[in-house]
């Protein structure tokens, strides 16, 4: 913009000169805390006139000012200092952050972190990486950047790095932040160390007591290290400074479950699902619970309020259908696990449990199709090796599954899932008379995971079986010596009932703390001396597949019923129309279901579900005025 003279009779104004640039981190810290518009100099000349002219109207405040000053001399020399005065004009926001060194506007934040997002889905690392180191650069004082760096350098195995990350950005928000504390706590849980993991769950907690998720976490690490009473006092102090909470409901529920009071258990999962009706992790849970106790007819309805909830959760799916197996309900465990395949394409863990259901039922060459697929999907999923090579053990062939338990390893070999691969390779072992490889591999299983009780069982009948009864009688000795008891007391029932009132990790293993963590009780135990029966079959790793599904029995019903006569006392106590449902909530066709399934490329099976979507109703017109 142009500047008007005054009239001659006014003295000109007098503009201080610039004195000497200040230095760069002093302009940017008084860039930094002035407003965001700032003056920055340009020399004026003939940019006005120019520009005016080029506008194609009559030249604003540069030609009344030439014009004036054509009136005598002195406003002609008036006239020609005026043009050297540098003028003052606003710095756009850009060009200001470029000078100064800022940060961009805030909303960046949040785009950037979004796109970290889908790069992750995608398996783009790299790029999520750069976008999220990036976010730490401008936003060092946001917590988000930390976490979500941290949680992406645990999924590639790169536990050392998400350390030094979630160290640097407790420095960062100084230590007041409680995400950041509660994922480091989790990550030092899942590697074992207990004792930091317990202080960095104190620490999140001191951070923020209404932090939930760290409440609930120390409690679930308490579950798992056996001390019920202190996860119980846990639970309590997050009723007390969070309020009501469905996870927290879940958790009691859980283990009162486990200790046999399903009374106390149907409370609080009423309470669970008051607090939150579309909570589809309570509702699958309670039904899990009943099935426990047996009332099987509350349990289906259960999973029918679960699937309503959350019609695209694959564990509802799956629990149903691993359910309606045990019911012996083959058919209708078949289509569940094909709907919920149909949903989550990706996921290989339901395409692992059809697979053994049509090893069961059908036969192996369908089975290993599906399980070629399911590996195809996710190549580092181990219980579907695990899986695969025992199929192939009880085929015949030892050595496809000894190349399948080896696959199975390398992608991890200190983890429980190991633990159960090399537990069934020593299994192989030993049926085949290689008993010195056998030893060697049950001792690797006990190494990783010395809980577990079908190793050690499996280990004596061995040694049985080799004439050795007095080492036999040791090793079962040994295991009860260094077994860990959990005792829980159920003093605490009276009283704290009434005062309860409020983050499901995940159903793990609440309700099979004091089950072994082996491959499967039933095929494991019984093949060091005969050879397992074919309705077991679906139980080689159903235990290790997914969180949701220990809770179920590991091992179909051996009823080989009528299929027809089975759907019949299925659909007597319930009147949900799985069709009419998935027709309309999820737009699958029930006849296209076997199509969806021989889909090959798990991606072309999301697009043509997409394209069967209703289509959407156009907007109404505006009428015009």
């Amino acid at each position: 913009m142009a500047m008007r003279l005054l009239s001659p009779s006014t003295p000109p104004p007098h503009f201080p000169s610039p004195g000497p640039k200040p230095p760069t981190s002093a302009a940017a810290a008084l860039s930094a805390s002035s407003s965001y518009f700032s003056l920055r100099l340009r020399r004026a000349r003939a940019a006005a006139a120019a520009g005016a002219a080029a506008a194609g109207g009559p030249e604003r405040d540069g030609g009344r000012f030439e014009r004036e000053a054509m009136g005598g001399a002195f406003d002609r020399g008036l006239a020609e200092i005026a043009k050297k005065v540098p003028l003052f004009e606003p710095a756009t926001d850009g060009e200001l952050a470029a000078a100064a060194g800022e940060r961009p506007l805030l909303i960046n934040l949040e785009l950037w972190l979004y796109r970290v997002k889908v790069h992750t889905r995608k398996f783009e690392f790299p790029e999520a990486e750069k976008l999220l180191d990036k976010c730490i650069s401008f936003w060092p004082e946001d917590g988000r950047p930390y976490v979500a760096l941290g949680k992406l350098y645990s999924k590639q195995s790169r536990y050392d790095k998400a350390r030094a990350v979630y160290e640097r950005g407790c420095q960062a928000t100084q230590g007041e932040n409680p995400y950041i504390w509660q994922c480091w706590a989790v990550l030092e849980s899942k590697g074992g160390n207990i004792r930091r993991a317990r202080e960095l769950f104190d620490a999140a907690t001191v951070a923020d007591a209404k932090h939930i998720a760290a409440w609930h976490g120390w409690a679930i690490l308490e579950i798992k290290q056996g001390n019920i009473k202190k996860a119980r006092n846990l639970l309590g102090k997050a009723l007390k400074y969070c309020g009501g909470n469905e996870y927290i409901y879940q958790t009691l529920a859980l283990l009162e479950a486990k200790a046999e009071r399903f009374e106390q258990a149907r409370t609080l999962f009423q309470q669970a699902t008051q607090s939150n009706p579309k909570s589809c992790a309570s509702w699958l849970a309670w039904a899990q619970v009943e099935m426990r106790a047996g009332n099987n007819t509350m349990a289906r309805k259960l999973f029918e309020k679960s699937v309503q909830a959350s019609p695209k959760n694959r564990f509802s799916w799956h629990v149903w259908a691993l359910f309606e197996a045990n019911e012996g309900n083959i058919d209708k465990a078949r289509k569940l696990l094909k709907i919920g395949h149909a949903v989550n394409p990706r996921d290989p863990v339901i395409l692992q449990s059809l697979a053994l259901l049509e090893y069961n039922y059908s036969s192996a060459n369908v089975a290993r199709v599906l399980f070629r697929k399911a590996s195809q999907i996710d190549p580092r999923h181990q219980p579907v090796w695990i899986a695969w090579g025992w199929m192939e053990w009880k085929e015949g062939n030892a050595r496809t599954a000894r190349a399948l338990y080896q696959r199975a390893l390398s992608v991890n070999s200190t983890n429980e899932c190991a633990a159960r691969c090399l537990q069934a390779w020593g299994v192989l072992e030993q049926r085949a008379g290689n008993y010195t490889a056998a030893r060697r591999l049950l001792r690797s299983s006990l190494s990783i995971n010395s809980q577990s009780e079908v190793t050690w069982m499996t280990w004596a009948a061995l040694e049985e079986e080799q004439g050795d009864p007095v080492r036999a009688e040791e090793i079962r000795n040994l295991y009860f010596q260094q077994r860990i008891e959990v005792v829980d007391d159920a003093s605490w029932v009276m009283g704290f009932l009434d005062i309860i009132d409020p983050a499901l990790d995940s159903v793990k293993k609440l309700l099979n703390l004091d089950q072994p963590s082996g491959q499967v009780r039933q095929d494991t135990v019984k093949s060091t001396t005969q050879r397992s029966p074919p309705t077991a079959r679906i139980s080689a790793a159903e235990e290790s597949s997914e969180p949701s599904a220990t809770g179920v029995t590991s091992s179909l019903s051996s009823n080989d019923a009528d299929n027809s006569s089975s759907e019949a006392t299925e659909t007597q106590g319930s009147d949900f129309n799985l069709d009419g449902f998935i027709k309309k909530r999820l737009g699958l066709d029930p006849a296209e279901l076997d199509a969806v399934l021989e889909g090959s490329d798990p991606r072309g099976v999301v697009s043509e579900r997409r394209k069967r979507r209703l289509p959407r109703k156009p907007l109404p017109l505006l009428p015009i005025p």
